[in-house]
């Protein structure tokens, strides 16, 4: 009698390959938003075959990076800031932990105008924009953040600065591990450079801790 087929391998290793397949896309569409599902295969060293077993298609692709991506802002959101933590403080906890998702956050942006839809990306992002503006509405009625735009339209600015300084560390133009860009976005919320940089080095110190820890 024929022993039984064992497929957990099989699976293991399709999950392997989709993982694999997910990791190349990210990466290769942040480098070219127009690189082709078969460019995509060759990078992650499967076949055409493979790729399209997971992803029929590039919508297909593009929609699991954008749940990929929601997911791991959820998990960023999850952690809820302390009401009591100062609001500096509390808004240089969450660059620093937006940074450590970053690329995914940078490229859905960048999907965003030609494939997602707007519409879509604004879903998945919205947990994080709504978490980031009511940090930043907490600071203005404190008065450590500028009150001069609603703090929606703020949050929307910082995003944009977060992102553009995402992007210059990934082009080269120089490095960061996300604490100058949590510094940048303090003091164009309206904190003094010096205070900014001395509460980014405590949060950055808690972060690595907790991290250590964990």
């Amino acid at each position: 009698m024929p022993k039984p087929v064992v497929r957990e391998p099989l699976r293991s290793n399709s999950r392997s390959n989709r993982a694999r397949i997910l990791a190349t896309a990210r990466q290769e569409l942040g480098r070219n938003p127009d690189v082709t599902l078969e460019e995509i295969a060759r990078a992650a060293g499967v076949v055409r075959r493979t790729l399209f077993g997971h992803f029929p298609g590039r919508a297909a692709l593009l929609d699991a990076l954008a749940e990929e991506a929601s997911e791991a802002l959820r998990g960023v959101v999850a952690r809820k800031p302390d009401a009591v933590e100062a609001p500096e403080r509390a808004f240089a906890r969450f660059v620093l932990s937006i940074w450590s998702v970053g690329d995914r956050y940078r490229l859905l942006l960048a999907l965003a105008r030609q494939d997602l839809g707007m519409e879509r990306v604004s879903e998945v992002l919205a947990p994080a924009r709504d978490a980031a503006t009511a940090v930043l509405e907490r600071g203005q009625r404190a008065g450590v953040f500028h009150d001069h735009l609603p703090a929606v339209v703020l949050s929307s600015a910082l995003e944009a600065l977060t992102i553009s300084l995402l992007e210059s560390v990934n082009t080269g133009a120089w490095e960061d591990d996300g604490t100058q860009t949590a510094v940048a976005t303090l003091v164009a919320a309206g904190v003094p450079e010096k205070e900014a940089s001395a509460v980014v080095e405590g949060v950055a110190s808690e972060v690595r801790a907790e991290a250590a820890d964990a």
